[in-house]
């Protein structure tokens, strides 16, 4: 099982978050190509993993072809964009969360034991997610767009409280994987940080999480 340590920062309140995590947080890379035959294509994706007292932060860094955006609002079908995921279960719970963002940072988020099970977070809880988008020579994305080729950067950055997960504090450990995926777009794509042993793509599959530890 692939695991990886989540490091915990403090004195926040004495740098900026992006120092912080560049010098605190744990880095990740989302590489491995799971389905070769089909789905060859792969963007850069890497990033940093941290927490604080109350919150879970994941910072992903995409380089890559394509840029697409259709879904504007939250609980769309944001894994037919550009879209990185979050998926993480909690220790003795048969359900697992998923977050979902595209690069205007719009999210689609559930729990459920499975993929067909899943019942969305409300916009209550939603709200409680920060989420800092940016996406190099674009000001802003608040319309539909859907560049083919080309290379695009951009970044997500999601602040997740521990309460999201029904948690009070944080865990001493957590399972998950971190995904990069584009369904729709140009050059589709299925990359994860763990492995995923499925004959076609699937990423709702708890038995190939790896491990946090925080």
């Amino acid at each position: 099982m692939k695991t990886l340590n989540i490091p915990l920062l403090q004195n926040l309140e004495d740098c900026d978050l992006d120092s912080a995590l560049e010098t605190g947080g744990a880095p990740f890379r989302v590489d491995t190509v799971n389905w070769p035959a089909e789905y060859p294509y792969a963007p850069l994706c890497a990033g940093r993993i941290a927490r604080t007292e109350d919150s879970l932060l994941v910072d992903w860094r995409v380089s890559g072809l394509d840029l697409r955006v259709q879904n504007l609002a939250d609980c769309g079908r944001s894994w037919e964009d550009s879209c990185v995921e979050l998926f993480l279960q909690v220790p003795g719970s048969d359900g697992y969360f998923n977050f979902e963002s595209n690069p205007a940072g719009r999210l689609t988020a559930a729990w459920g034991t499975g993929r067909h099970d899943r019942k969305p977070l409300s916009q209550e809880v939603l709200g409680k997610i920060v989420r800092i988008t940016s996406v190099e020579g674009l000001p802003a994305v608040n319309e539909p767009l859907d560049y083919k080729g080309g290379i695009w950067n951009w970044r997500v950055l999601l602040i997740i409280p521990f309460e999201v997960l029904g948690l009070e504090e944080a865990p001493a450990t957590l399972k998950g994987n971190i995904y990069k995926c584009g369904d729709l777009t140009a050059h589709p794509h299925f990359v994860s940080w763990a492995p995923v042993g499925t004959p076609s793509p699937d990423f709702h599959r708890p038995e190939y999480f790896g491990e946090f530890t925080l």
